[in-house]
């Protein structure tokens, strides 16, 4: 059932790429927004042709290196081995910070991806729009119809807890579980980003009205809520299988099955509905290898980038292409929960709003 409403640490792998045929994909003079927007039949051929010229390809993403960038990248190079691929990994607010100052010093990346990517690199003028025939398919919840980015990957939140220090059966199972006195002092979320405690509480404002959430965000800043900040998602889950924090609160639903499975004494426990988020993939301003970008935007969204994220232990966009077996059970739909999908637009709208309400409860 999904709910319908509209919707760091940095780690280098080979940045620096020659910028001297900047100019060269750019096929029979056509502008990189003509590239960028062509529908026509000859888009494909005229694609290889002028990434051919560019020879290169810029991506900063979100995505873990020897899990999905490395894995995507030599599957791309050695489908296109006319082009060098190079990445840079960040968190998404880095990647955003980098973006802007790369555009003053007029030094680009071409595309970048990840979670909240989208509506930030959007809203800060950092974007081209482009064209993708992939998109096609795609579930129609997952395309913006102003070609602004493409969805790559799901995210689902949850909360994770440690089982040596609460009993699955204690675990928290809905929102007002919270509230527990139990809990208080106990319970951990990130703060500093935007799919930590702004996406909590956007997605408590759009499920029970204005009125009734703040009712409930007032309650839940007496249980002495624990502000995380020096770390990802990834890291507060380490923490919290560590015992440092019992529970820990929208957490990407997917981190604590993985380290489940190795032996790591932590769950997922889905609350509904349950906030889902998508990976966005955009094109920059001002793109250096228009032709290149395209191929992989391409590339990422085919079936085949798509399995690799599969396997690499992302949900995948595409209905086509199924997500590791023993992800499944976060899935809201098949553990029969409600989903509450919060495009980027959606959370844009928001954000602000939401994180006006942390500041006057939480800090």
């Amino acid at each position: 059932m999904i709910l319908a409403c509209g919707c760091a640490r940095t780690v280098r792998f080979a940045v620096t790429a020659a910028l001297g045929t900047a100019l060269a994909g750019f096929a029979s003079g056509a502008s990189a927004q003509d590239i960028l927007l062509d529908h026509g039949s000859g888009r494909e051929q005229a694609t290889l042709d002028g990434a051919r010229k560019e020879g290169q390809i810029v991506l900063y993403s979100a995505a873990i290196v020897n899990q999905a960038l490395r894995p995507l990248s030599d599957a791309f190079m050695k489908k296109y081995p006319f082009l060098k691929m190079t990445f840079w990994r960040g968190d998404t607010e880095e990647i955003i910070a980098k973006l802007g100052a790369e555009q003053r010093a007029n030094i680009v990346a071409d595309v970048a991806e990840g979670t909240g990517v989208g509506d930030l690199a959007v809203g800060a003028g950092l974007t081209e729009p482009f064209f993708t025939p992939q998109v096609e398919a795609l579930p129609e919840r997952y395309r913006d119809p102003s070609d602004r980015w493409s969805y790559t990957r799901i995210s689902y939140f949850c909360i994770a807890y440690n089982t040596k220090l609460v009993a699955p059966a204690d675990a928290p199972k809905s929102y007002d579980d919270l509230l527990d006195p139990r809990w208080q002092g106990k319970l951990a979320w990130r703060v500093g980003t935007a799919s930590g405690t702004p996406l909590f509480i956007t997605a408590l404002r759009l499920s029970r009205g204005e009125d009734k959430a703040l009712a409930y965000l007032h309650k839940l800043a007496q249980q002495k809520m624990i502000n995380f900040g020096s770390g990802s998602a990834r890291t507060l889950v380490d923490r919290v299988i560590a015992g440092e924090f019992p529970i820990a609160l929208n957490i990407f639903a997917h981190h604590p099955l993985i380290s489940k499975a190795k032996g790591a004494p932590v769950n997922s426990q889905l609350l509904a509905p349950v906030p889902s988020t998508a990976g966005t993939l955009v094109i920059v301003k001002g793109v250096r290898h228009p032709n290149a970008a395209l191929l992989l935007a391409d590339f990422i969204l085919s079936k085949e980038g798509q399995q690799i994220l599969a396997d690499a232990e992302y949900f995948p966009v595409r209905s086509d292409v199924a997500p590791q077996p023993a992800l499944a059970s976060v899935i809201p739909e098949r553990a029969g929960m409600p989903e509450l999908f919060l495009s980027p637009d959606l959370l844009n709208r928001n954000t602000a709003r939401s994180e006006k309400i942390f500041e006057e409860l939480f800090q």
